[in-house]
């Protein structure tokens, strides 16, 4: 998915995180960004713009900017798509991060500048890696159901795989994780002794948790990773501390198990990983290292080299204006 904010942000000064080396429960506040204006169709024939398509981004914020090397979050949907296009994300680019889509309702169809072309549903995982650049797109195909709902996430590649070259996987069936009324799905790296196949490249974890309606139960985590918790549906508690469906909150590090509690049951996405002390410079949908690299890529994309070419029905995405400031690299705190 793209990031498609534009406008002309202004530069802050943020003072120094607390929490990097303790548990905390601190709540990430997500905030709305229209995406593309969805169209709408009448009797099979499109009849102009309809509703923008909103999601939730809940990284980065002014408050965190990383979980891990998990560096951006959008939560889309539930949408009621019945008589739209659904998503319709143009031909774009990526540079130095992987991008994981991970749906819970609906169907979408990506297509890349490596020549792939995959139809992605709930329980299934796409995951590409941009590396040095790719360009992809993302549509609800034709027939597509009558819900979408799912979150696209990014992870900031490590200094020494930034510039590889890209790859594209896509992964039907995750292995799974069982115990008290708890079943985690493994989007990526590990939890216990169930890894996903998919390829990580940083120590992290991804994972959907299903619990049943009154579970008490604890999920092991690894004391030396932060941690960061999503409640796509439902509810959840420690004993303390209580979510509903769409919040967030980080829960630092120090943490060996994690305690789990829904009433009515819950879906949640587990996001954690060890501390990513890289500094990045992130803008649209770019994660590099400086001002002049962050450019160097959007001039690349301007003038149709570097990314490749998609198999699309359309024009892509145009780069928006690099803001008048010198983008600087800033660290998790």
């Amino acid at each position: 998915m793209s990031n498609l904010e534009v406008g002309t942000p202004a530069e802050v000064d943020l003072p120094a995180r607390v929490g990097l080396n303790g548990p905390v429960f601190e709540r990430l506040d997500p905030r709305p960004v229209v995406l593309t204006p969805r169209t709408i169709a009448v009797d099979g024939n499109p009849a102009g713009p309809g509703s923008a398509a909103m999601v939730q981004r809940y990284l980065p914020t002014r408050g965190r900017r990383t979980v891990g090397a998990w560096c951006f979050l959008d939560l889309f949907g539930p949408d009621d798509v019945r008589g739209e296009a659904g998503m319709q994300i143009a031909p774009h680019p990526h540079s130095g991060l992987q991008t994981v889509t991970w749906l819970l309702a609906g169907d979408v169809r990506h297509r890349d500048s490596l020549g792939s072309d995959q139809i992605i549903r709930p329980g299934q995982l796409n995951l590409m890696s941009a590396g040095h650049g790719i360009a992809h797109a993302e549509n609800s195909p034709t027939g597509h159901g009558d819900q979408l709902h799912g979150v696209q996430l990014w992870i900031a590649l490590p200094d020494a795989d930034r510039d590889a070259s890209p790859f594209f996987e896509h992964h039907e069936q995750l292995p799974e994780w069982r115990g008290d009324g708890v079943r985690a799905r493994l989007l990526m790296g590990s939890l216990g002794e169930v890894t996903s196949p998919a390829t990580a490249l940083t120590p992290l974890v991804g994972a959907e948790l299903e619990v049943a309606a009154g579970v008490e139960a604890m999920v092991q985590l690894r004391p030396d990773w932060e941690h960061a918790l999503l409640v796509l549906s439902g509810d959840w508690s420690d004993g303390t501390e209580q979510l509903w469906s769409g919040d967030m909150a980080y829960l630092g590090t120090g943490r060996s198990e994690l305690a789990v509690h829904s009433n009515a049951g819950a879906r949640l996405l587990l996001l954690g990983g060890e501390p990513f002390d890289e500094e990045l410079v992130m803008w649209w949908n770019f994660v590099g290292r400086s001002h002049d690299e962050i450019l160097a890529a959007r001039t690349a994309w301007m003038a149709g080299q570097r990314f490749g070419d998609v198999a699309y029905e359309g024009d892509r995405l145009p780069a928006p204006p690099i803001p008048p400031v010198t983008l600087r690299p800033r660290g998790r705190r």
